[in-house]
């Protein structure tokens, strides 16, 4: 069995977010950048796919040059293989542009399988995987909290508000993993030490036959115009109660002119 586990490199969620003022979009180089949180249930996935059934795991990315680390941070939990997809015409993709690079690398990639997280924490669409089973015409497997694999046919249990719902499809398919599937493992110093030599393989829009006119930002759907700064934050009200009950007045009064009631 081939799974493919295509993650994201993000900037640190711990980090101050900065936004370049002239693509109006997050500067990915102001601050710390890493793979993303989420992606770790994925992978942990994977590797238990690949200690269960055998699996062959590749890590997929589209991201710059600088990205290649992230890709051996995902390789250095036990995956196999590396793909990276980098092309400067993909900067300032929406969902469904990135959407078209990874179905257009599966497109190109042997694979049975393909486990997202279930959104970035960068900007938790949570579009992405639907779409990239939509434009392959495959079944699309969302918030799974539990997967199994049986020959040919994959069954997971899909987390909603009042518990879940069991599904089957049959492979190949794509499935997005929430955080509650499993409790991912740290990486081994052997597995840091042998991400260094595991194949990595780039490759770039031409490489995929995808045209430039259809990613990045010229190809969005969502148009930022403008952004702030937030706000810095202000000294809060204190209504003291002196035991009057002129207290609870203040309070109503202070509800109301917030809109909270």
């Amino acid at each position: 069995m081939k799974v493919v586990v295509p993650v994201k490199r993000t900037p640190d969620t711990a980090g101050e977010k900065v936004i370049d003022a002239d693509s109006l979009t997050v500067d990915r180089e102001a601050g710390e950048s890493v793979l993303c949180p989420v992606n770790e249930f994925s992978i942990e996935e994977a590797v238990r796919l690949k200690e269960k059934h055998g699996a062959e795991v590749t890590v997929l990315v589209v991201g710059p040059e600088e990205a290649q680390p992230t890709v051996r941070k995902a390789l250095s939990y036990g995956l196999d293989a590396g793909l990276q997809i980098t092309d400067e015409a993909i900067a300032g993709s929406d969902a469904l542009g990135t959407a078209r690079v990874i179905a257009a690398a599966l497109e190109a990639t042997e694979f049975d399988l393909v486990v997202f997280g279930g959104q970035s924490t960068d900007a938790r669409t949570s579009l992405v995987p639907a779409a990239v089973a939509e434009l392959l015409g495959l079944p699309s497997l969302t918030y799974t909290r539990y997967l199994e694999v049986d020959g040919e046919t994959i069954t997971v249990h899909r987390e909603h508000e009042e518990g879940w719902d069991v599904v089957t499809a049959s492979l190949p398919a794509v499935v997005s993993v929430v955080e509650a599937i499993n409790e991912p493992r740290y990486p081994s110093f052997k597995g840091i030490m042998a991400a260094k030599s595991k194949p990595l393989e780039t490759k770039s829009l031409a490489d995929l036959g995808v045209s430039a006119d259809e990613v990045g930002a010229g190809a969005a759907s969502a148009t930022m115009y403008e952004f702030a700064p937030r706000p810095p934050k202000e000294a809060g009200t204190v209504i003291e109660d002196d035991g009057s009950g002129a207290a609870a007045a203040q309070l109503a009064d202070w509800l109301v002119e917030k809109k909270f009631v």
